[in-house]
């Protein structure tokens, strides 16, 4: 079953929240979901421990470079999606993950200084592709974006972005504060009360839309 891929070269993207975001709306949506937590840190394996993950989401969690691949592909034959996260940076961890993606998610938010480490996850994806000898196909998320404004630098990064050729998936991560209280109360967005986060509907609408377009995206490679 289909392999996502969420990475990043750098932290502080965002690329955690939204690999969760999206397991935890596949998994509530009925979907097997397994969530291979290779970070460190293990967050998502800290969130799971809290009330409210769903039964239908398993969170792996004992991964290290010499198991990346065997774990995946293990996973791959048992559950209907298998997402990847992994610690932001360039190792070969994450240079393995992205072997054995059938779809890697390039996550930045909308500055400069973040474009550019995007295109050094894309060069470490490229090497993957000839190490491997396969096309591995890849869109980029842009995060932490404004509701309202779209400043003048962030439309200038998507244009050069879809001007090298690469898919940028329509659908932005809204900075909430939604998101950031899944990690606090645990459980899904769907749980969250109007007293623990602001516009709990319009931030599972917004993760709901990503999840059609990554789901869009791997029907169009197949």
């Amino acid at each position: 079953m289909p392999v996502i891929d969420f990475a990043s070269s750098k932290g502080g993207a965002g690329k955690t929240t939204s690999a969760l975001l999206v397991a935890v709306d596949l998994a509530e949506s009925g979907a097997k979901v397994a969530y291979i937590d290779a970070d460190k840190n293990q967050p998502v394996v800290a969130w799971g421990k809290k009330v409210g993950k769903p039964d239908n989401l398993t969170i792996i969690s004992d991964v290290a470079e010499d198991t990346i691949i065997e774990t995946i592909e293990t996973a791959a034959q048992q559950y209907d999606f298998v997402i990847v996260d992994h610690e932001g940076s360039a190792s070969m961890m994450v240079a393995y993950a992205m072997s054995r993606a059938d779809l890697v998610i390039i996550v930045t938010q909308g500055s400069p200084l973040d474009a550019r480490e995007a295109v050094k996850t894309i060069r470490l994806l490229k090497g993957q592709e000839k190490a491997f000898n396969r096309s591995i196909p890849c869109a980029v998320l842009i995060t932490r974006t404004s509701a309202t404004i779209r400043p003048h630098t962030l439309r200038n990064i998507e244009s050069q972005l879809k001007e090298s050729g690469l898919n940028v998936f329509g659908t932005q991560l809204i900075e909430r504060d939604a998101y950031k209280a899944v990690f606090d109360f645990g459980g899904s967005l769907r749980d969250l009360t109007p007293k623990q986060a602001r516009n709990v509907p319009a931030a599972v609408a917004n993760v709901r839309a990503l999840s059609k377009d990554i789901i869009a995206a791997l029907k169009s490679e197949t």
